[in-house]
């Protein structure tokens, strides 16, 4: 039996129980700490599921900045159709698998797990095909010798017949393998064998392109290791956003309903000698003694404010050790700076989109040069565009333009650069 196997179900194992409670504190089902004893009692089957989830922001924050534009050429080898350029073959190839909108949920896996795959692949009619894969699915071994090339690359999966599948990607070649029963989770290596399609027994495809055909994308990753979730070193502080919050509930209940106290009255006891409450508390229930010295009297409610500020001094946390702007946490978002102040703020923000599309955009272009391959067209190396994420005013820009003018920018230059036309540019120099 093939040891890379064995690795593969170790890895994917793995993968699949690391990945768990990133997607959990993102879908808002926490690892709930009742606060006390009586939260629990009283409130356990109401909040049950309870979170004030913030993990959302996170990553949708950054994910909505990551947006591909295109790719443009570095270099181009050679070429069949020579009118046809490498721009309008990767926006056809693109379009075609709908990655406009899929890459969003590449990115969003990638942000939420720490890591996202990509298969690509020739389809029934020989075409590229762009394949997303979960990060609990797929795992990837990368080559010591050779720190950042993938050497194999493994996928498990159940099948419509309930059986586990497993196929191993080589630069030359695909092992594919099926569990003998059906099967929920990986079973063992030796519970594997050749699967079989089309009268092969060996269960191996030809690779003839040379290169592991998935693509991994590593979130705030060292070179060839494992990504790592936006939301790791949010998931503490959302624990104790949560408790503070569950506390709160605790003190508005009995706030609600203030805890009174009585003194100088007799007490009974049962027969097994435990004091008996005098009284029923309860808001349709009067307390009344007969003894003269009776005294009856209320604690102070709580002061609710301090729940309050340690709530919002969570949301100060989390922006802190996500890199996070804070008013993408608020619901208020009265009196913060505007314009250039604000975007001082997000310098870190950006920064960290910036440093997301770097890392990704080297493997989407891997990807799509692997996609040109495919479709015939050898040695093209591409550069991913991106949507700038943090793009100028209208006003901002024209300024900028002004700014050019005043240090000797022609204006027919500078109105081409506003946008306008060579025909209108022309135009107007004849007025």
């Amino acid at each position: 039996m093939n040891k890379d196997i064995e690795t593969a179900i170790s890895s994917i194992r793995a993968s699949s129980l690391a990945v768990d409670k990133p997607q959990r504190y993102y879908d808002g089902q926490h690892d709930l700490a009742f606060a006390t004893e009586k939260f629990k009692s009283t409130f356990g089957s109401l909040f049950r599921e309870f979170a004030l989830n913030l993990c959302p922001v996170i990553c949708d924050a950054v994910r909505d900045k990551l947006r591909v534009t295109g790719f443009t050429r570095m270099s181009d080898g050679s070429s069949r159709d020579p009118e046809i350029t490498p721009k309008d073959v990767t926006h056809t190839i693109w379009n075609r698998n709908r990655m406009a909108t899929r890459s969003g949920s590449v990115h969003k896996e990638a942000l939420v797990c720490g890591n996202a795959y990509l298969l690509v692949w020739p389809d029934a009619l020989g075409r590229a095909a762009f394949y997303p894969n979960r990060a609990s699915q797929v795992t990837v071994k990368y080559d010591e010798d050779e720190p950042g090339h993938i050497k194999w690359a493994a996928k498990a999966w159940t099948d419509a017949l309930n059986r586990m599948r497993l196929n191993i990607f080589y630069p030359d070649r695909i092992e594919r393998y099926v569990s003998r029963a059906t099967a929920q989770a990986i079973p063992e290596a030796k519970e594997f064998q050749p699967f079989d399609d089309v009268g092969r027994r060996s269960g191996v495809i030809a690779n003839p392109y040379g290169v592991v055909p998935v693509f991994h994308f590593a979130n705030n990753a060292d070179l060839g290791s494992l990504g790592r979730s936006e939301i790791d070193a949010a998931m503490p502080v959302q624990d104790g956003l949560n408790k503070s919050v569950l506390d709160m509930l605790v003190a508005m209940e009995f706030s609600a309903f203030r805890q009174r106290w009585a003194a100088g009255i007799e007490v009974d006891y049962d027969a097994e000698g435990k004091a008996v409450a005098p009284f029923e508390s309860s808001i349709d229930h009067l307390w009344i003694a007969g003894s003269p010295n009776a005294r009856f009297g209320d604690f102070e409610s709580a002061q609710l404010d301090q729940f309050l500020k340690v709530k919002d001094s969570f949301r100060i946390d989390m922006a802190s050790v996500t890199g996070t702007p804070l008013h993408y946490f608020l619901q208020n978002n009265a009196g913060l700076p505007s314009g250039e102040a604000l975007k001082k703020l997000e310098t870190r923000f950006i920064a960290k989109i910036r440093d997301r599309q770097e890392n990704f955009g080297q493997v989407w272009s891997d990807a799509m040069a692997f996609a040109l391959r495919i479709e015939g067209r050898e040695g093209t190396e591409l550069i991913t565009q991106w949507e700038d994420p943090s793009p100028a005013s209208e006003r901002e820009f024209l300024e900028n333009i002004l700014l050019k003018r005043q240090i000797g920018l022609p204006v027919g230059d500078a109105l081409l650069e506003a946008g306008y036309g060579a025909a209108d540019v022309n135009r107007m120099d004849a007025l």
